[in-house]
């Protein structure tokens, strides 16, 4: 008998990308269909890590709702605090002093330094690099140590107040993260020397992931994420607030729009917050780190711990709340992530009657498709570190 060749048939197959996996920088699942190795159809699933933040910042008051703000994107907490007491003021009617609002940026550039930081490390991990990880993890730390010789906390800092800040830094803080930004630059070169040009880098960045201007845009992406697609928006730069309208800085943006463009976003954006902090370092004026308006702002807590007047102030802001103008307001800021904004809206008592969280997490997560369809599935690993999301933020 005659050896009759059976057609060589192939099939598609469906897998499931996470929940659990770490590439996918936390609870995300994605349902790749493959031909091969190459992806077919990427479908995103959130909602694993769901604490209904919106829903719990609607049943406590605004000063006891800033907690919450940290658990969004735990890894720039500071930034997320810095955004809700904007939008608070803003629907208050009241504004920070000018030693607060320096201090409010420069903490806020700590943290995107942080959240960068570890983007960085984290992202070319994925890709299967080590030493440039534990490289930027120790200057991570260096900032972490910062924050708690400011507040006492390291991670999720609830720093920021309606008004103001907590309390006031002090010389030593200054001096510590003064010499941080004057070695930075330094190290920000040996992690370039690294990666930037790196062969096995560039080929796994370099046109994987391509977004245009017109399509960024469209997607509605922010921050970096859109900045590499050659969109010079930064609502730093747009719609200044805090000390930003105060100091100098650039925006780096790209020019392809894919993976290795939003790599060299980043990385400009973190010699840039160097910048910003040696300015408000060195621009830091005198004065009160609290408004003066004790009908919508806490009392100083020295006097909390001795006056009986400025303990049932504080009683009654934290459990009633101050009776606020009815109406809504949304306030946008330039977090690492992207724009990050809170709407509320107010029906004069002293909790929100609408709390919304715009999270570029969310957003950028929904992009995944456009990005992987069309390419391999170990893209899908270097498109998901690209656009810098954590799910804690995008779930909320």
């Amino acid at each position: 008998m005659e050896d009759i060749e059976k057609p060589f048939e192939t099939k598609e197959l469906t897998i499931s990308m996470g929940p659990q996996h770490p590439a996918t920088h936390g609870v995300l699942r994605l349902v790749l269909q493959l031909n091969g190795e190459n992806v077919v159809k990427c479908t995103p699933y959130v909602g694993y890590l769901h604490r209904g933040v919106e829903k719990l910042g609607e049943h406590r008051t605004y000063f006891a709702a800033l907690p919450l703000t940290d658990r969004l994107d735990y890894i720039s907490s500071m930034n997320n605090n810095v955004g809700y007491v904007n939008a608070v003021e803003k629907l208050f009617g009241i504004e920070a002093p000018e030693r607060a609002k320096y201090i409010r940026t420069m903490v806020a550039e700590m943290g995107r330094i942080s959240s960068h930081i570890i983007w960085l490390g984290t992202h070319v991990l994925d890709i299967g690099a080590t030493t440039p990880f534990l490289l930027s993890m120790a200057q991570r730390e260096r900032i972490l140590d910062l924050f708690e010789m400011l507040c006492g906390a390291r991670l999720t800092v609830s720093y920021p107040r309606v008004g103001g800040v907590r309390n006031d830094i002090s010389q030593e803080f200054l001096d510590l993260l003064y010499e941080f930004v004057l070695d930075f630059p330094s190290n920000m070169d040996d992690f370039e020397t690294l990666v930037t040009e790196n062969r096995i880098w560039k080929e796994r960045t370099v046109d994987i992931g391509v977004i245009s201007a017109e399509e960024a845009v469209n997607w509605g992406l922010t921050g970096g994420t859109l900045r590499g697609s050659g969109v010079d928006y930064d609502v730093r730069k747009y719609f200044p607030y805090d000390a930003y309208d105060r100091v100098e800085f650039d925006v780096p943006v790209g020019k392809k729009g894919d993976c290795y463009d939003r790599y060299l976003v980043r990385v400009g954006e973190l010699r840039q917050a160097n910048r910003i902090i040696k300015q408000c370092i060195e621009n830091l004026p005198a004065g009160p780190v609290m408004a003066d308006a004790p009908k919508f702002t806490l009392p100083p807590k020295d006097m909390v711990l001795k006056d009986m007047e400025h303990l049932i102030h504080q009683f009654i802001l934290i459990t009633k709340g101050p009776t606020v103008p009815e109406g809504e307001v949304y306030v946008g800021s330039e977090v690492p992530k992207g724009e990050l904004g809170f709407y509320f809206v107010s029906d004069g008592t002293g909790k929100p009657y609408r709390m919304r969280v715009r999270s570029p997490s969310f957003v950028h997560a929904s992009v995944l498709p456009r990005l992987s369809e069309g390419g391999l599935i170990a893209d899908v690993i270097a498109n998901i570190g690209t656009i810098d999301i954590v799910l804690g933020e995008c779930d909320r």
